[in-house]
């Protein structure tokens, strides 16, 4: 970037922290992803006046206050819609969305959906920690069944939201998934992320250790439980790649032993596919991080733009108006009052 003078600069991620203090629990999987988005967003190369987060409510709501970039810490689930009007009216800005589980998939649900299908130029990062952490440990849309809280003491009767299912369905063109504490994956997932013309979902999995430790430590601390999507590669995972993901006759897909079926019959990730549904079949393996589960980018896919989509219309209707303001006012059905 330039200083305005001609002069290149480079910043550091000390330039994209801001001067006040952190104020998450100790040991929150939120610091983790503050410090890989501090660290990444330099390789962006564009200044910080043209960066702008947008959160909810919640405690990921904090983010923008951290990030020495503007920011916006607006209303519970509203923040899709308000990234939304500032990225049509200002397409020359970067703009993310930051929110957790209940802020984007309760109160926000709709905002979401449609901010995804219009294809809005702007990236939704969503902390899954699968708990209301903020408001001290209610239950949330991701919380499994069952789940025993201070607002369901006998249990959840809920069935929990896939969220990159949810993504899928609605046709979002960039869905991904990462993990808080796996710095080089959640870089180059966020990196992706970043490139992606269009409205980017990104997954990451959140430990909150005071209300729900522990959620995802089956695929967090033991990796041959991950099953890393890699694109052009067939789907493999273990310590040997000894387990990998075929195709079934009816179009679903599931886990089996590479050695039985040989690495010539598995699945090869294609996050470039224009139909969604294999990408579908992927984000039903695990239904939560409580055994083999996929991570990675689902799905990559070019589709027009809403911003540039919007500023097209915008330019033909202006084109076609009427440019005598006095006949435009005479026009049509009119009368003179006496």
């Amino acid at each position: 970037m330039s200083d305005g003078n001609g002069n290149l600069l480079q910043l550091t991620a000390k330039d994209f922290k801001s001067d006040q203090e952190v104020r998450w629990c100790p040991g929150c999987g939120d610091y983790a992803i503050l410090a890989a988005m501090q660290s990444f967003m330099p390789e962006l190369g564009i200044p910080r006046e043209r960066i702008v987060f947008v959160s909810g409510i919640g405690c990921a709501a904090r983010f923008p206050y951290y990030m020495e970039t503007y920011g916006m810490h607006s209303i519970h689930g509203r923040a899709p819609a308000i990234a939304t009007g500032l990225s049509v009216s200002r397409p020359d800005l970067s703009v993310w969305v930051v929110t957790g589980d209940g802020d984007a998939l309760s109160i926000g649900g709709n905002h979401l959906i449609h901010a995804l299908r219009r294809n809005v130029n702007i990236k939704l990062l969503m902390f899954n920690n699968q708990i209301y952490g903020l408001t001290k440990g209610q239950y949330s849309p991701t919380s499994e069944l069952g789940k025993v809280t201070k607002s369901t003491p006998m249990g959840s009767l809920d069935w929990p939201f896939n969220p990159i299912s949810l993504a899928l369905g609605a046709e979002a063109t960039f869905v991904a998934r990462t993990i808080d504490t796996d710095r080089k994956h959640q870089t180059e997932v966020l990196r992706k992320a970043a490139n992606h013309q269009g409205a980017a979902f990104v997954e990451i999995y959140q430990n909150c250790n005071v209300y729900n430790d522990g959620a995802f430590d089956v695929v967090r601390d033991n990796k041959e439980n991950r099953i890393v999507l890699q694109h052009g590669e067939p789907i493999r995972f273990g310590a040997d790649g000894e387990r990998g993901v075929i195709q079934r006759s009816d179009g679903t897909v599931e886990i089996v032993e590479t050695a039985k079926v040989g690495e010539e019959n598995l699945l090869v990730h294609d996050e470039q596919r224009e139909s969604p549904s294999l990408a579908f079949g992927l984000s039903r393996l695990a239904h939560g991080p409580t055994g083999p589960l996929p991570t990675g980018v689902f799905r990559n896919i070019q589709r027009p733009v809403y911003d540039a989509l919007m500023a097209t219309q915008l330019e033909d209707a202006r084109r076609q108006r009427e440019p005598d303001l006095a006949a435009l006012l005479h026009s049509g059905d009119t009368w003179q009052i006496s």
